[in-house]
């Protein structure tokens, strides 16, 4: 298990990193030259390696566990603004750093250990259903959705790609078997969407609100359908505990989400 908490804290530093990388790219640069600019290039790697380390985690750890401590990245950006991009910080802001730390310190102690049991049989029907379905709302709020609905979408994608690959036990498998496996592609398709559907919210909002949509949905949906649907466990008498800690942990991320730290530095 320690192994899981090593990894989803290194998704966590990762995705928070990759964020101030971003937002110094669009401090730097303009229109399509942001995708260019070596920093965004560096965010995006970042994205990419925080989202192999949440599917290592998940190998250990269940769903609410990593996904409340990915959601921990929203600390992070701030945090690392303030030292990178001298964006100040302010009284509310820490405020809601200790909401987020305290309440991933009540999750971490609460978890119990992953189930191995496979996933209903109808979970894989289930989750191939539930990408077309999402891949076509994405598509219909593409064109007409508001930046919070298209965050919201893309945080149920990202929620999918986080159950489809704790549903498939990715992390443990081989490497043939995850290819030959439906659900390894359905994580992959809830993962393109999810980066798709956020980057268009980022065109018609402010980043603040639309991130915190998007982690308070990640940090909820797929953590309760783990312990209903999979068999994620509680430790006993813990469970009072891990809902105070999610619950702390939305509320920080909904504060930090007004942070200068998630709205782009000037050039």
């Amino acid at each position: 298990m320690i192994w899981g908490f090593a990894a989803a804290l290194a998704g966590m530093l990762l995705y928070g990193v990759a964020s101030v990388s971003q937002a110094y790219a669009a401090s730097r640069a303009s229109g399509s030259a942001v995708l260019r600019h070596p920093a965004y290039v560096l965010g995006m790697a970042g994205d990419g390696l925080a989202w192999v380390c949440s599917i290592a985690a998940l190998a250990t750890l269940p769903l609410f566990v990593v996904q409340s401590l990915l959601a921990g990245s929203v600390a992070v950006t701030v945090l690392l603004a303030l030292a990178v991009l001298h964006v100040p910080v302010t009284r509310h802001d820490l405020i809601g750093v200790a909401a987020v730390v305290s309440g991933l310190t009540l999750v971490s102690a609460a978890a119990g250990g992953e189930s191995t049991a496979a996933a209903p049989c109808w979970f894989g029907a289930a989750m191939i259903g539930a990408v077309v379905a999402m891949i076509v709302l994405g598509a219909v709020l593409y064109v007409r959705g508001t930046s919070l609905a298209l965050a919201s979408v893309g945080g149920l994608a990202f929620s999918g790609s986080a159950l489809g690959a704790r549903g498939a036990h990715l992390g443990q498998g081989t490497l043939t078997s995850a290819v030959s496996n439906p659900l390894t592609w359905a994580v992959i398709a809830f993962g393109i969407l999810g980066a798709v559907t956020y980057a268009r919210s980022l065109e018609r909002g402010p980043v603040g609100a639309a991130t915190a949509a998007m982690w308070v949905v990640e940090a909820v949906v797929p953590g309760a359908l783990g312990v209903a649907l999979l068999g994620d466990s509680v430790r006993p008498g813990w469970a009072p505990a891990a809902v105070a800690g999610i619950a702390l942990a939305v509320l920080g991320c909904l504060r930090l989400s007004r942070s200068a730290a998630h709205e782009s530095p000037p050039a």
